[in-house]
């Protein structure tokens, strides 16, 4: 079993929510995650001394983690660092590797950078570690859980206006499909939903699960979650993966599961049409 919280858009400076952030520091020290997925936006622009806090939150974990940065780890006001040195402040005060990857026994975690200096929403997936990444999942032995970390959308979120997903997004689609991935942890949107990847991709493929977190611990939740801080809770076992969605609960200062998600795993079970 492997038991991961998967959390995002931390965005350390205006708008951070300290106690929110003490609030998973505690839930991790109590639930003992195997790992601490953060995908992505962990300042909110690209501040020395916003990812100077984002590393020493980081720090405190009492579990590892991995993470990916976002766009507003992108300087955007600061136009030679934007065009020259888009991660320098990221890499000098945070963490020299943009795309992580966590591997045991059980489960192979690859971090996706998907922000690039000129944008200010969108992201892209290179097709260089498209690459890499395909030929890490085809490396991978058979049984172990397969899972992408990556800051944009894949899928765009249910009833949210006409936000664009990744560019990219397709190609990456098919290439974790066809290499057996089991779930993409994603951000950006701040808002929580989970969605199988053949409902916007219909490829015919057996499908995987994204899974977005809202905004952990920033006041700028959108939509239903709006002012409300939000991460997942996954647990991969035997046959089955759940996802528990939480919720901050100021009252009972801590987080509260909201909904529960189950699924088969990704080849333990035959995919097609079954014959009644």
């Amino acid at each position: 079993m492997r038991q991961i919280l998967h959390i995002s858009d931390i965005h350390f400076g205006p708008h951070h929510a300290c106690e929110v952030a003490a609030g998973v520091l505690d839930l991790v020290e109590r639930r003992k995650p195997d790992l601490v997925a953060i995908s992505g936006d962990l300042t909110q622009r690209a501040k020395p001394w916003q990812f100077r806090q984002a590393r020493a939150f980081v720090d405190r974990l009492a579990a590892p983690a991995i993470v990916v940065p976002g766009n507003h780890d992108v300087p955007m006001y600061r136009f030679w660092e934007r065009v020259f040195r888009p991660y320098g402040a990221y890499r000098k005060h945070f963490a020299a590797e943009l795309e992580p990857v966590v591997e045991d026994d059980e489960m192979l975690v690859v971090g996706i950078n998907s922000a690039h200096n000129w944008t200010v929403k969108d992201g892209r997936i290179r097709s260089s570690r498209l690459r890499q990444v395909a030929a890490m999942l085809e490396a991978a032995p058979s049984g172990q859980a397969k899972i992408v970390v990556v800051h944009h959308e894949l899928v765009p979120a249910p009833r949210f206006d006409t936000q664009s997903v990744l560019s990219g997004s397709r190609e990456a689609v098919e290439v974790f499909a066809r290499r057996g991935v089991e779930l993409v942890l994603a951000g950006h949107l701040h808002q929580s939903y989970v969605m199988p990847s053949e409902a916007f991709y219909p490829l015919g493929q057996r499908p995987f699960m994204i899974i977005h977190a809202g905004t952990t611990t920033s006041h700028r939740g959108r939509g239903s979650e709006r002012r409300r801080y939000t991460c997942n809770w996954v647990r991969i076992e035997g046959d089955e993966i759940a996802v528990s969605h939480l919720g901050w609960d100021a009252d009972a200062g801590g987080f509260m599961v909201r909904s529960r998600h189950h699924f088969p795993r990704r080849g333990r079970e035959p995919y097609g049409l079954e014959v009644l």
